[in-house]
């Protein structure tokens, strides 16, 4: 088949649902663009940076929360599972549930392939006789998952609340999605973010060393990257807020001065105090979790939390439906 000709450049080469983001973000009243397009490798690597940071507890309170609940983790789940990460990252968390479950296999998903193929090597270094099967893949629909452990119960594993990055309507439906990928009588551990105080929430995503300010715009950088771009990245700023009647963190890119450029071709303009949103982090109470977990087709089986409160983990079952109460 001929490839055909290059209309915008190195545009052309970008993956195609990415320049029909951006441009359809760009485009909308209030402009925003999905989360999911901030993780190229240098996004992915600024977020694992994000995760070190003194103001960002999430990430530390998980893994103290996995390593305390390890033994009721491996009498609920038993042994022999293939363990499937939605969005794995670098997988930081990810040794501590495989040196708690003795699983049959790992397969990790990302949609940052480069990055996937680095982490997973990684892994398998330090879990030599653990079969690992990295799978370069939008999670948000379902997928065929490898034949590899296609007759293995699974176990979903879904870390860091990035469930909260989604709005209740698409987390309703992911959830809906991981069941189908994984199948019935499958289980899934997830993390989600509790409700607290803005004193806490707002330097998590608005760090004094600007390191989520850089995750942000990194964004910007990646269009001018990969679509052609010309975005004056320099003229925006990072904005994180607290939206208390939707129980989220906002992340917002708000221009500084009345703004023009292109992208992939396609003319822009952007006033002064005018912002694009890039990222939601919807935060749960304990009700909250289970109602949503249930309304994507799960049944909440066990939950933890740390003794502040600050964060939760829940492990779900994909029962089989029932047709009425």
């Amino acid at each position: 088949m001929l490839k055909p000709e290059a209309e915008d450049g190195q545009a052309s080469l970008a993956d195609p649902q990415f320049r029909a983001d951006v441009l359809a973000g760009l485009e909308r009243r209030p402009r925003a663009i999905p989360a999911r397009w901030f993780y190229d490798r240098r996004g992915s690597e600024l977020f694992e940076a994000i995760t070190d940071l003194p103001e960002y507890y999430p990430t530390r309170t998980e893994i103290a929360i996995l390593e305390r609940i390890c033994p009721d983790l491996a009498a609920l789940t038993g042994k022999g599972r293939a363990v499937v990460e939605f969005g794995s990252g670098s997988s930081t968390k990810t040794p501590v549930l495989l040196r708690c479950i003795a699983p049959a296999a790992y397969v990790p998903i990302d949609i940052s392939g480069e990055f996937l193929r680095q982490s997973s090597k990684t892994l398998s270094a330090a879990f030599p006789e653990l079969l690992v099967l990295p799978f370069e893949a939008d999670f948000m629909r379902p997928l065929a998952l490898p034949r590899a452990i296609a007759d293995q119960p699974k176990l979903g594993f879904f870390p860091g609340s990035t469930i909260g990055n989604m709005t209740p309507l698409m987390a309703t439906d992911l959830l809906r999605a991981m069941r189908a990928s994984l199948g019935e009588g499958a289980m899934l551990l997830i993390g989600m973010d509790r409700i607290k105080s803005p004193d806490i929430l707002l330097p998590a995503y608005d760090d004094a060393a600007g390191v989520t300010a850089a995750f942000n715009l990194n964004l910007l950088e990646r269009i001018n990257r990969e679509l052609d771009g010309d975005v004056p990245v320099d003229r925006f700023r990072h904005v994180a807020r607290w939206n208390d009647d939707r129980a989220r963190i906002e992340m917002h890119l708000e221009a500084q001065e009345d703004l023009s450029f292109t992208v992939a071709g396609r003319p822009f303009a952007i006033a002064a105090g005018e912002t694009i949103h890039t990222e939601n982090s919807h935060k749960y109470g304990a009700r909250d979790a289970r109602i949503l977990l249930r309304a994507g087709g799960w049944t909440p089986v066990a939950e933890w939390t740390d003794p502040d409160g600050n964060f939760g983990v829940y492990l779900a079952e994909a029962q089989a439906e029932r047709p009425a109460p």
